[in-house]
């Protein structure tokens, strides 16, 4: 039981160890998530969403450690190119999964950027509701089987659910 389980055992531990990280840094890392599912959309490879969580963390952290720019700003100008993409290729018309991750995108984008242009004060409630509402949108993933691999969506959605829950509920 607990093997099958283990994208939840996971997702627990890396929560635990990533609540302290603070608002701006979440926030910071809140379109990281459906930028991934945008990406596998556009591919329309869910078994690519673990290399992409991959890819991902080592885009924030280079950009953190190269400190020219935050990197919830490298975040969005990749899913500007992926949004392009979607629309030069006509991806955007033929598949209603990536028109889907693309309000997605823009959806959580926009809680991850008014999150961090509000006080800390009621700033963190935003970027937790990001963080909520996207671990809802992990479970509809995990549900319908699409977009990414069921192992990344129900690791995705437990982790999400309680770092949104810890924004909103821990001092």
């Amino acid at each position: 039981m607990l093997k099958s389980r283990w994208p939840t055992a996971v997702a627990v531990v890396l929560a635990f160890l990533t609540l302290d990280a603070g608002t701006t840094s979440l926030a910071q890392i809140l379109p990281l998530l459906p930028l991934l599912y945008l990406v596998a959309a556009k591919l329309d490879r869910p078994a690519l969403s673990w290399p992409l969580l991959g890819v991902g963390t080592v885009i924030v952290i280079g950009a953190r450690l190269l400190d020219l720019v935050a990197p919830s700003t490298v975040l969005f100008v990749l899913a500007l190119a992926v949004l392009l993409w979607g629309m030069l290729d006509n991806h955007s018309r033929r598949s209603g999964e990536f028109r889907l991750q693309a309000i997605g995108m823009i959806a959580y984008g926009t809680l991850a950027l008014v999150g961090l242009t509000l006080t800390p004060e009621i700033g963190h409630y935003v970027v937790g509701a990001g963080w909520l509402l996207h671990g809802a949108w992990d479970f509809a993933h995990l549900h319908r089987g699409k977009v990414v691999a069921r192992s990344y969506a129900e690791w995705c959605g437990v982790f999400d659910i309680l770092i949104g829950l810890g924004l909103i509920f821990l001092p």
